[in-house]
């Protein structure tokens, strides 16, 4: 069933057995990727919750320990990788709104997440697809001071990376969850869906409320410069 709501590379388990015995180390690539290399649609927290959940059934044989370490890490330096990219090349990526997966109005949409919740957004923002992709892109092309940026990332990785693989092992150990494994990710991808939709509802809100034209985009993050005062703001 979960094969026909979504492509295989989507399926947490279709990807887990197909890595076998790498099935740790290919989760935490994917974990970097979707973290720092600019390609957000990857399922980043179905993946986590599935290795703490096959863990705790015994299909992955590895300890828990070792696979919570290992994956924070991977959040960790995949968050510290985007902030170097945006050190090096600002927003200049995100100028084609027919992307396919660099649009504009993600870096809109993170810039106003950061004005929104401050430094601690980089906490919250692990929890939000999409969002936690860019906003580490965001913070370096504002400049966010670096110690800051490591600070408020690393708990955001610990809280993510390993309580999300931490809730995974601990329901794998419920008998509903253990015999109804499919449904149960099938589950946690809808609710993996939902800061995604609220964040895109309200993203939509505001752009009404900032453009008199109601094409959806907000005009104060409208440039690189703006952009950037916004993160610039989290340093005083």
């Amino acid at each position: 069933m979960i094969a026909m709501l979504m492509p295989n590379w989507m399926d947490p388990e279709f990807l887990l057995n197909w890595l076998g015995d790498w099935a740790l180390w290919g989760t935490a690539a994917v974990v970097f990727i979707e973290c720092g290399l600019l390609f957000p649609i990857l399922p980043g927290d179905s993946l986590l919750f599935a290795v703490g959940l096959f863990i705790a059934i015994g299909t992955i044989n590895v300890p828990l320990w070792v696979a919570c370490v290992v994956l924070t890490v991977a959040a960790f330096l995949g968050n510290v990788s985007g902030y170097y990219i945006g050190r090096a090349l600002g927003t200049t990526l995100f100028t084609n709104p027919d992307a396919k997966f660099l649009k504009p109005k993600y870096i809109e949409q993170t810039t106003a997440f950061f004005d929104r919740y401050g430094p601690r957004a980089l906490v919250m923002a692990r929890f939000v697809p999409i969002v936690r992709t860019f906003i580490t892109v965001t913070a370096g092309a504002g400049r966010m001071d670096p110690k800051r940026f490591f600070l408020w990332t690393g708990v955001g990785a610990v809280l993510w990376g390993t309580g999300v693989t931490l809730l995974g092992h601990a329901l794998g150990n419920v008998k509903i969850i253990h015999d109804h494994l499919e449904s149960a990710l099938i589950l946690l991808i809808v609710v993996s869906l939902i800061p995604m939709v609220v964040e895109y509802v309200l993203a939509k809100r505001r752009g009404r409320n900032h453009d008199a034209d109601g094409d959806g985009h907000d005009d104060r993050y409208d440039s690189s410069a703006k952009q950037a005062a916004v993160v610039e703001n989290l340093n005083d």
